[in-house]
């Protein structure tokens, strides 16, 4: 699959996040709907940060001639869903609460801002 393909992907499954994501944070906790609601967030997170893992690090330094700094994003979300999950399954709700704001801050607000620096497509493609 090719790199836009890849990138096309990834922004189908983590654009709906954003918003998902805000509203999960402001919206009532615990109920049915917001239990279905995160398990899409989960999983479309997942699946945009495993997508990331196979896109190559284009702007900056890289590591094994493929990732980047940015790549360190997908990390984190991948540690921080299982991490929320267990959580919340066990009862921990402030565990799952740190897990998901660190997620929603780190892989989508601060991760999403540095795809709008010069060299990245985002950049190109709104200014």
């Amino acid at each position: 699959m090719g790199y836009y393909n890849l990138m096309y992907f990834h922004l189908a499954t983590v654009v709906p996040c954003i918003f998902l994501g805000a509203y999960l944070l402001i919206a009532k906790k615990g109920s049915k709907g917001h239990r279905l609601l995160g398990k899409i967030y989960m999983t479309l997170m997942m699946i945009t940060a495993i997508i990331t893992l196979f896109m190559p690090a284009l702007v900056g330094p890289t590591f094994l001639n493929h990732f980047g700094y940015i790549h360190l994003f997908s990390f984190l979300t991948m540690y921080s869903v299982p991490v929320a999950l267990y959580a919340i399954r066990k009862g921990q709700v402030r565990r799952h609460q740190r897990a998901m704001l660190m997620l929603y801050f780190g892989a989508i607000v601060i991760a999403g801002g540095f795809t709008l620096v010069p060299g990245r497509y985002l950049h190109t493609l709104f200014f």
